[in-house]
Parts: C-alpha cells; structure tokens; sequence
C-alpha cells in the first residue's frame, strides 16, 4: 500500500494518457482571464490577472495539495521570492483544490505535512474554470497537470511548459526564462542559448559572428 501523496500523483500519471484532449493558448496571444480566491499568506483574498498588469506573472500549475513532488518545488519558489521580485515578477501558485483545503496546507507546519509560512499566493481553481481554459486539465482526475506559463507585463503568454507530474520543476530556469523574455523586450532581438543572460545584442551580419563570440 502507497503513502497518499505518491498514490494521487501517480494516479494523476496513469490518468494523463487517456485524458481530454485540451487547447493549450497559444504563446505570443494574450493569457486567458482569470479572477478567484486565493490564500495570501494566511488571509483569503481575492485575486485576478488584472493585479499584475505591468509585471511578469509565474503561473504556476500543480496537482494536488498534501502530496509529494509539490511541496518540494513550491517552497523553492516561494523562499526565492525576491529574486523574481528584483526582475519586476510575481510567482502564483494553482491547483484545484479547495481554498480551505489551500489554507490548511500552509497553515500547518512543514514538521507536520504542511507548507508553513509561504511568500506567493495559492489559487484555488475549485470550479477548473481556471485549468481548462490554460488547457492543463486533467478531466479524469480533476486535477491539474504540473504546467508553467510565464505571462510577461502587458499579459502576454511568453513560455508554456509541462512536466511529467512526477517531475519537479526548476526555479532556477523560470528566472532564466523571465530573463531571457525581458532581454527580447528590451533589445528585440533574439537570446542566446545559456546560463547566464547576455548584456548585448546579437550580431545579424554572419561576418561578424567571429567578434560576437570572442568578447
């Protein structure tokens, strides 16, 4: 007999290759509308797509609360909030989960299954209104899948990704992808490949890609 935690996320695996066939939105088209409440911190609130106009917005899709792979990636993203912060970028985070069920999960401590203090907030798509219009639902389970979207500042979809739901996720390459979204808007140019973001323009004249690459 399997722990619940692993129970629901291989279940939501196994599900997966027999699920509803959805409509991702497309990137470079505007991110589907969304309005719902939401635990901040420990007050339930309601937020909406329109509270981050003007800044990068990390959707952050995941299956269910009390399980395994979750909690790994979520308190990585929500301890590292800052450095979204200093890019001018907010993290939130979805399931389809109650918001009780959200405010108990972080309102428990870590030595107790729980998320304890958390810096992002948790979205609750309890009616999956939220995960079937981002095309990440899976309709057998009613859970979402363990999908990223980066919404840049005029809500723009800029990068969609999907993960196998046993599959954490990596904080390190969301900043990357916000980075490297933000260097198109500022130079309309295309980003390198690599760790670390460039601080100049591509070159478009291949005779000089020589000196592009040696400085």
């Amino acid at each position: 007999m399997c722990e619940i935690s692993n129970c629901c996320e291989t279940e939501s695996r196994k599900n997966l290759v027999t699920e509803q066939r959805q409509s991702i939105p497309s990137l470079l088209e505007p991110a589907p509308y969304w309005s719902s409440s939401a635990v901040v911190h420990t007050k339930i609130e309601e937020i909406s797509l329109n509270d981050y106009k003007g800044k990068y917005l990390i959707l952050l899709f995941y299956p269910q609360d009390f399980t395994f792979v979750c909690p790994t990636e979520l308190i990585q993203f929500s301890e590292r909030i800052k450095e979204f912060r200093s890019l001018d970028s907010e993290v939130v985070a979805v399931s389809t989960d109650s918001i009780y069920t959200h405010y108990v999960w972080i309102t428990t401590p870590r030595k107790q299954g729980g998320l304890g203090q958390m810096n992002i907030p948790f979205l609750s798509d309890k009616s999956h209104k939220i995960s079937r219009d981002y095309g990440v639902l899976n309709e057998n389970t009613g859970t979402a899948l363990r999908a990223l979207f980066v919404i840049d500042d005029k809500q723009i979809i800029r990068q969609v990704s999907l993960n196998d739901c046993m599959v954490a996720r990596s904080v390190d390459e969301a900043l990357r992808l916000i980075q490297a979204s933000q260097f198109v808007d500022q130079y309309g140019d295309v980003c390198p490949v690599g760790p670390k973001i460039p601080r100049k323009k591509s070159v478009p004249d291949p005779k000089k890609y020589e000196e592009y690459f040696n400085t």
